[in-house]
């Protein structure tokens, strides 16, 4: 098992648009559906699996494009030093000062080591000024525990 890792930051607004955060669904919609729909059941269909937007599902990370991926191990504990690193980067910018709290900080990555450890992903966001919004997330592979039909990015 590994641990790839993801970051995004923008715009709040753009992190909002949750058509775009989701696959497709499977079955397209009824011929019959409005344009509106069918066109919007088109561009998630082509957004989804090109862009860098954090997906809703953890896992989904997976299916994005390699060249976001920002980093892999295959020790739990060096993954967690890189989202320490992160958090310590991105942590003057977040809009609530008692997330800044090095304490605060301190027990989120001992939780997160923990998590890795135990196979599992990590998926944090944060409110940044301006508004923007930080996601981070660290997802096992190799395969993924709860979707082994997921491919690994480095392999596609």
């Amino acid at each position: 098992m590994h641990h790839h890792a993801y970051l995004w930051t923008g715009p709040k607004p753009r992190f909002d648009e949750e058509a775009f955060r989701r696959p497709p669904h499977p079955q397209p919609p009824p011929p019959t559906s409005g344009p509106e729909l069918i066109q919007r059941y088109r561009l998630a269909g082509a957004e989804f699996p090109t862009s860098d937007l954090p997906p809703l599902e953890t896992a989904y990370w997976l299916v994005k494009p390699r060249s976001i991926v920002k980093g892999t191990w295959c020790e739990p504990s060096a993954a967690a030093v890189w989202l320490g690193e992160r958090l310590a980067e991105y942590a003057p910018r977040f809009a609530a000062g008692a997330y800044r709290d090095p304490g605060r900080l301190a027990t989120l990555l001992a939780s997160a080591g923990e998590r890795l450890a135990a196979g599992g992903d990590i998926s944090l966001g944060f409110y940044l000024e301006q508004p923007a919004f930080l996601s981070v997330a660290l997802v096992g592979c190799g395969p993924h525990r709860a979707r082994p039909d997921l491919p690994c990015p480095l392999s596609a």
